[in-house]
């Protein structure tokens, strides 16, 4: 029985197909292992995966019981053969250990409409199922209208039985990285057909072993240092920026290649090579942005505001330089009319994400703003911000006096390290009433004022990157209140896709092993593939 749950999680960490169990080299390597191994059909080990999820499942939810707010994100993936969409949602928390967590909780079919209703109705039956319907912090979704419409609908719902944080105001978190894909595929429209023939030249010169070599003879008489063309996938804008990167770096290669092959016909002119050129400045940017706020260590929201600002900042100052030519005007300004879309308002979450990092506070909004919003609208702001972080901040400090049952919840330092001590243990009780009734001052200033006028923390040249959330970890008896508060924020993500689908333009899609399964099995076996990874990091890092 062991080893059936072992197959079990082998099957779904690595996502073999339910008949793999009935090959006979499978059965074979087994016995060999263990002479006790019996065959096992492909429906007995469905039903083994299936209870590998219901165990995983009251594993994760005994979990998110100890978990105070849960943020999540939505998205959708269809199975092209099928016909059928499916609804994934994930929950992200900081854990008791201050580790950022990233949870499938529901892979559930969607049958149409699939309009913002019944997208919200589903939404609520999941957050129902895992008993955290209390306890959403913020959604994510994407752009669509129908999203919009759900998070509004949700919005309503939770506001009839508890309140928003924020009032609401931190609640409907748009996908960045889905914004800067649609700003990325205006640039490239613009030269559509400098990439088509750049695509072109790098299939026509790797389709034989001739050609690569005259291609190679040629810049090894330019004593260029750089020897690899990379051909772009069509549907991923991240490949196409690093195909014309790696052309541009061949310029001069190609017209000597065309002068000695006469059947090269798409050979890019000097003034298209220019406006590669341009694109790629922009686009390096962009790319390094998406990198950041999706990438596969799911980083904190305190990383957002800076790279945001990075995409503003050169949007502006290619739009604005008189030096820039009428093909670079024309290009950003599509790029900045989406960019002032969705944050022509002063974003809230990035921006407090930004606050709570110790090296940057106040003083990131003071640096950002006035070069993201012209003058009075700068100011006006920089004031929202520091009255929603107020806001926020009180929220927390009313719900900690409220659960502590005392007036004065930030002089209790016996409940600190997460150490609770029972009553009848040595007398400490009495001490600690003691304690509450000769320390009855409330405080003059609050967490949030303390943490904002001490000076930012300067962080050192370390080859291990900052990690936040181990600072707040660490600074948790000093801050009691916003440590919480700190967590909650901090664990928000401002992307719905996984970091390998961040820079797809086409949509997720069902592989062609699973749309042969019933929807029942898909959502089982998709949910307990990210558990079954999440288990398998965990051995890794303890082996190591």
């Amino acid at each position: 029985m062991k080893m059936r749950e072992s197959v079990a999680h082998w099957i779904l960490m690595h996502e073999h197909p339910f008949t793999i169990v009935e090959e006979e080299g499978f059965n074979m390597m087994q016995k060999r292992g263990m002479l006790e191994w019996e065959n096992v059909s492909r429906v007995s080990i469905k039903k083994d995966c299936e209870k590998v999820f219901e165990i995983e499942k009251n594993k994760l939810k005994n979990l998110l019981k100890s978990i105070s707010k849960i943020s999540v994100t939505t998205d959708m993936w269809k199975s092209t053969n099928q016909k059928i969409e499916y609804m994934v949602l994930t929950g992200h928390f900081v854990d008791s250990n201050w580790q950022l967590q990233k949870r499938v909780l529901s892979f559930i079919h969607l049958p149409p409409p699939h309009r913002g209703l019944e997208i919200a109705d589903n939404l609520y039956k999941c957050f129902k199922d895992w008993g955290i319907e209390n306890k959403v912090f913020t959604i994510s979704v994407d752009n669509a209208s129908n999203n919009d419409s759900a998070v509004r609908i949700l919005s309503e719902t939770f506001s009839r039985v508890k309140k928003l944080p924020c009032g609401g105001k931190l609640f409907h978190v748009r996908c960045c990285a889905h914004i800067l894909n649609l700003m990325v595929q205006d640039g490239l429209s613009r030269i559509s057909y400098i990439i088509e023939d750049i695509h072109e030249t790098v299939t026509f010169i790797n389709q034989n072993e001739g050609r690569l070599n005259l291609f190679s003879e040629i810049v090894q008489q330019l004593q260029l240092p750089h020897r690899k063309l990379i051909l772009e996938c069509k549907t991923r804008w991240n490949s196409t920026y690093q195909m014309l990167s790696a052309a541009i770096k061949f310029k001069e290669v190609f017209p000597m290649y065309k002068e000695r092959e006469p059947r090269y016909l798409c050979c890019p002119s000097n003034d298209d090579w220019l406006k590669v050129e341009k694109v790629c400045e922009i686009l390096e940017v962009f790319d390094s942005a998406t990198n950041i706020i999706s990438g596969s260590e799911y980083p904190t929201s305190n990383l957002f505001l800076n790279e945001i600002f990075r995409v503003k900042v050169l949007l502006d100052k290619k739009f604005e330089d008189s030096n820039e030519d009428e093909f670079v005007h024309d290009m950003v300004k599509c790029m900045k009319l989406k960019f002032d879309k969705y944050w022509g308002d002063c974003n809230l979450m990035m921006s407090i994400g930004a606050i709570l990092d110790p090296r940057c506070k106040m003083r990131v909004i003071e640096f950002c703003f006035p070069r993201m919003y012209p003058g009075n609208e700068a100011c006006e702001n920089i004031d929202k911000v520091k009255k929603a972080l107020y806001e926020l901040y009180k929220e927390y400090a009313d719900e900690y006096y409220s659960s502590s049952g005392e007036g004065n919840g930030e002089s209790d330092g016996l409940r600190g390290n997460n150490v609770t001590i029972q009553a009848s243990s040595s007398g400490w009780s009495e001490f600690a009433q003691f304690v509450r009734t000769v320390e009855n001052i409330q405080p003059q200033k609050s967490d949030l004022d303390n943490y904002l006028e001490e000076s930012c923390y300067i962080c050192e040249e370390d080859p291990i990157p900052f990690d936040v959330l181990q600072w707040w970890r660490s600074n948790s008896l000093k801050y009691r209140i916003l440590l919480r508060m700190a967590r909650d924020i901090l664990a928000i993500p401002i992307t719905t896709v996984a970091s390998e689908a961040t820079f797809s333009a086409g949509s997720r899609v069902i592989d062609t092993y699973r749309v042969s399964l019933a929807t029942e099995t898909v959502e089982a076996e998709e949910a307990v593939l990210m558990l079954s990874w999440y288990i398998s990091e965990v051995l890794k890092a303890v082996l190591h």
